[in-house]
């Protein structure tokens, strides 16, 4: 793997917004109606709300690049799952997106480590994940990394709703 990891920047909020659009919309477009697409995409990845998450303290990302492409990120926080264990203080992994031509050879572990060490860098805490209820492979790996559900909920991706399953680890 030739790819470096580097934390994301308030400069990078162009990048991680794009990035974040076309990562989803590879994965997930073939879901959605086009309007429920366009409205998610402008809520989720929307520059405002990607600036405002790199500029908050409280969370982090982390870009994955190759040859200085951005192929990859992670963004992680507190704890924001409709859980009525989760608290703020607890950590949440929100993302963790690679781009589908550079998928493979770790490169998704290497952001998934960088935001595991960072949500436990003050100590060992209940850490969250919501992830979609067929994305096995996910739930896979993180059964492996000692997450366990703990409960499930509907995610809005404009008007349609999504069955999430809450994960939870500590």
């Amino acid at each position: 793997m030739t790819a470096t990891l580097r934390r994301a920047t308030i400069d990078d909020a162009d990048t991680v917004s794009s990035l974040g659009a076309r990562t989803f919309s590879e994965t997930f477009a073939h879901l959605y109606p086009a309007q429920d697409l366009e409205t998610f995409l402008a809520y989720a990845y929307g520059l405002e709300r990607t600036r405002n998450d790199l500029a908050d303290p409280a969370k982090a990302a982390w870009l994955l690049e190759d040859d200085g492409e951005a192929i990859g990120y992670a963004l992680a926080g507190p704890c924001g799952l409709p859980h009525p264990d989760a608290w703020p203080e607890h950590g949440e992994l929100y993302r963790i997106y690679v781009l589908k031509s550079h998928q493979g050879g770790g490169r998704g572990s290497v952001l998934l480590n960088a935001a595991l060490d960072w949500l436990e860098q003050d100590g060992p805490r209940p850490l969250w994940i919501g992830v979609w209820s067929e994305n096995f492979g996910a739930q896979k790996l993180y059964g492996r990394l000692g997450f366990q559900k703990v409960g499930e909920y509907h995610f809005p991706v404009g008007e349609t709703k999504d069955l999430e399953f809450i994960l939870r680890r500590g």
